[in-house]
């Protein structure tokens, strides 16, 4: 558990000052108005595409192995507002760490806050079912704004930006816990505490099952939502922060708790979440993480779903 995270004097070393530049640059850059900061993310996300043409490729695959109906022109074009997501992702991480709470409000259009406090007036712990938007950062902020919980990270290899994300988003959290700290998560939960909780990537073979993910038939899920239901009988409440188009801000949609949810065994809750991250993900197809690669793990002796993918030299 982190409440407050120390600042050390090693982080001022040399070998830390490029990652101050990037740091202090992105500062200066979320300061300035929103429409500025929408063109210059969408137009630096397009300009990505040049030099990560092998997450390109892996974008295009998920999207050709989740919706093999779609016309290749229409994933070509979600593509290309994939990568402006991917811009904007970096600024909307500045505008989640950097920005004043008034600022914050004044972009989002918040609803579905009643469905929290209806499960908080029972004193029932939420697994609150955050999936891997571009805008996950920023819309965690806001989410703490209104109802702060616990966030669930995973440390960064970089110091710097370790101590910085966690100040970061301990601005709308009460502490963090490591994605690893399960029994945290389940003391939290059984205390009535919001924990997020990330189930739609690859986490790899261990402690996963494979199954349906769209139109992937033998996709590797978390058996960790299984865990955690099971023990401390949360609500699990998904939501998702959407991107408005033109730069008119944003939306934070939080959905109802999901009713009838099966936690008889492993296989039947990993299907049941899958369900809910495809729904979820369809609200904005456009801002999901898709050059990740979701479906690197695979069954023993199937071929590997990324063997098209072309080294970029």
């Amino acid at each position: 558990m982190i409440k407050s995270p120390p600042f050390k004097k090693s982080f001022l070393q040399p070998k830390y000052w490029l990652t101050w530049f990037g740091i202090g640059l992105l500062y200066i850059l979320v300061l300035l108005p929103y429409p500025v900061i929408y063109w210059l993310g969408t137009r630096l996300g397009r300009f990505s595409k040049v030099f990560l043409k092998k997450r390109v490729q892996i974008a295009e695959r998920n999207l050709e192995l989740c919706f093999p109906q779609m016309p290749k022109s229409e994933r070509e074009a979600l593509v290309n507002k994939n990568f402006e997501s991917v811009g904007m992702g970096l600024f909307e991480t500045g505008m989640a760490w950097f920005w004043p709470e008034w600022r914050v409000k004044r972009w989002f259009k918040v609803s579905g806050l009643e469905n929290i406090s209806m499960v908080q007036e029972k004193g029932q712990g939420i697994l609150l079912i955050g999936i891997h938007f571009l805008t996950l950062e920023l819309g965690a902020r806001i989410f703490g704004i209104y109802t702060p919980g616990v966030g669930v990270y995973r440390p960064n290899d970089n110091p710097v930006m370790d101590w910085l994300q966690t100040w970061g988003r301990l601005r709308s959290n009460k502490f963090m816990i490591d994605r690893k700290d399960v029994k945290g998560m389940i003391r939290g939960l059984k205390a009535g505490e919001i924990i997020w909780y990330a189930p739609d990537h690859d986490y790899g073979p261990r402690k996963s099952v494979f199954v349906p993910l769209f139109a992937v038939d033998k996709a590797a899920t978390t058996t960790g939502t299984y865990i955690l239901a099971k023990t401390s009988n949360p609500a699990l409440i998904p939501f998702t922060p959407k991107r408005l188009p033109e730069g008119k801000g944003y939306e934070l949609i939080i959905s109802p708790p999901v009713a009838d949810f099966p936690i008889d065994n492993e296989e039947n809750t990993a299907k049941a979440m899958n369900k809910v991250v495809e729904q979820e993900i369809l609200r904005a197809p456009d801002q999901y993480m898709w050059l990740h690669r979701r479906f690197k793990t695979r069954p023993e002796g199937d071929a590997s779903l990324y063997n098209e993918i072309k080294k970029v030299h």
